[in-house]
């Protein structure tokens, strides 16, 4: 896995200005450091920065928000104290509107829907249960999915969140038996060659923190054949 880690020469950077800068995650980056000790992707953003802006000492850096580690797609960093805050208001707030694709294993029972669980996060195996009623400790997901491509052994869903839960997607997916492409943790029955799975934070809208202005970030897909029949 770690042949497709980030680093500062391919760091794959789909907008920055002074006040931001959005990525597009590989699988298998953290987005911020963990007890595995690997090198998180906001320290290869900040290594990134340094270099090209020539920044002696500490760079300022706020993860805004993080993807899992197999997944990929859109990730937002602020580069500034006043744009932090700023954002994570805007993300908590649910003002940020996040589009994922999905490559799943099994059709959908509706091509069109929205699903509603009570998520409830097992810390010892790091994993989600969805439950249909609240439980002790639950918290409510809500997301809408549409098949928007037939492949000839997947389906391609266009995912919305309107709720941001601990593997949100991958366990209300599975619940209704359309675990993602490599999800072993999930209920696939193999995992990709690259560890990743076939999850992908596709679109960002959001109004720019500092000077007020609609963003809309699209990050391109992943370098495989799958991946590329989607399109």
């Amino acid at each position: 896995m770690k042949k497709t880690l980030s680093n500062k020469n391919n760091l794959k950077v789909l907008y920055e200005d002074n006040h931001v800068i959005i990525v597009n995650k590989r699988a298998g980056d953290i987005v911020q450091g963990d007890k595995t000790g690997d090198k998180p992707l906001s320290d290869v953003v900040k290594e990134y920065i340094a270099e090209k802006y020539n920044k002696p000492g500490n760079v300022y850096l706020g993860v805004v928000h993080r993807l899992d580690r197999p997944t990929t797609g859109i990730v937002v960093f602020a580069r500034t104290s006043k744009a932090l805050p700023r954002l994570n208001k805007l993300f908590a707030q649910k003002d940020a509107k996040k589009t994922y694709w999905a490559v799943v294993k099994n059709e959908p029972p509706k091509s069109k829907d929205t699903l509603i669980h009570w998520l409830k996060k097992n810390p010892k195996n790091n994993k989600s249960y969805p439950h249909n009623k609240e439980v002790k400790d639950s918290k409510k997901a809500i997301l809408h999915y549409e098949l928007i491509k037939k492949l000839n052994s997947y389906f391609l869903l266009e995912i919305n969140l309107e709720t941001g839960r601990h593997h949100q997607i991958r366990t209300q997916l599975a619940s209704i038996g359309c675990p993602i492409k490599g999800d072993l943790k999930y209920g696939f029955d193999r995992s990709n060659k690259d560890a990743s799975i076939h999850l992908h934070a596709r679109y960002l809208a959001f109004e720019h923190p500092v000077k007020k202005e609609p963003l809309f970030i699209e990050a391109p897909l992943p370098n495989d054949a799958l991946w590329e029949a989607c399109l």
